[in-house]
């Protein structure tokens, strides 16, 4: 089956992000969410960073031109039902997802491709209730989309070999590198790195260190771009969560425990950058 128009059902910073490197590589992107101005937002938000991108020097303009009038906006699930491949990057919360993939299902054609770019939820629990496992697979992008050159793929139980072939030729056709993951908790990346987090905000919560003395201690000691306080803001503390919790339930394991100031600062609204304020204040 040859791609040529993907949809992308959330148009919020992965889901905007996934669709402009979609139609940088001549994708027709439909780009979905529940609202319209959600998706103006979106299209905006690609629109600058192709623009800063052009005065950089590091894109020229026509480049620039013909990735934004590939991408069109989708209002409601049903305009993506004439799309080969849909990637679904709602928030990770598996409710929601299998909510919209149940509703995709009824108006996309049996041979559509489905993709859940989860970070951590079961790809066979949801694939079990799309009615289409064989054609369900997880496609989990890193973030920031446009800069991450790698892919996580993850196939459950019932995905068939030839989707887990197209999804990767698609993939690679983005310009990413693929690994491949069995169907755990967290997959590979996230189960790795959300402890490492996770224990970085222990340490803040038992006064180890401040978040500038842990981050640069990471940083400087072991040579990691970013401290793992700074790297849990530009994820979104809701998100971190998520998966510490998809971690726990999922082993059954104390050590997937979430740190209780993780959980106070989610309830407190501080979920990173996106709200302006977490582990460091960004409303300056």
């Amino acid at each position: 089956m040859e791609i040529t128009r993907i949809g992308v059902v959330g148009a919020g910073q992965m889901g905007a992000g996934i669709a402009q490197v979609a139609a940088a590589c001549g994708l027709e992107v439909m780009l979905n969410d529940v609202s319209e101005e959600l998706i103006q937002r979106g299209i905006a938000g690609i629109g600058k960073r192709l623009d800063k991108a052009v005065s950089k020097g590091k894109l020229d303009e026509a480049t620039a031109e013909s990735t934004k009038v590939r991408i069109f906006p989708a209002l409601g699930l049903e305009s993506l039902a004439k799309t080969q491949f849909i990637i679904e990057a709602a928030t990770e919360r598996e409710a929601i997802k299998i909510d919209i993939f149940s509703k995709l299902n009824a108006v996309a054609p049996p041979e559509v491709i489905f993709a859940s770019n989860t970070s951590s939820i079961s790809i066979t629990r949801m694939g079990a209730v799309t009615g289409r496992p064989e054609r369900f697979i997880g496609m989990h992008f890193m973030n920031p989309v446009p800069v991450m050159k790698l892919v996580e793929i993850i196939s459950g139980l019932a995905t068939s070999t030839d989707t887990i072939d197209a999804t990767v030729a698609l993939a690679e056709r983005m310009g990413k590198t693929c690994t491949r993951s069995r169907d755990f908790p967290g997959f590979i990346v996230n189960r790795i790195l959300m402890p490492m987090i996770n224990e970085a905000v222990f340490a803040l919560h038992e006064g180890v260190g401040s978040p500038e003395d842990i981050d640069n201690g990471m940083k400087l000691g072991t040579n990691q771009p970013m401290g793992p306080l700074a790297l849990a803001d530009l994820i979104g503390l809701d998100t971190c969560l998520a998966i510490m919790e998809v971690l726990y339930k999922g082993f059954a394991d104390s050590k997937y425990r979430p740190c209780p100031l993780l959980r106070q600062y989610v309830d407190a609204g501080w979920l990173g950058r996106k709200s302006g304020r977490g582990f460091y204040d960004y409303r300056d």
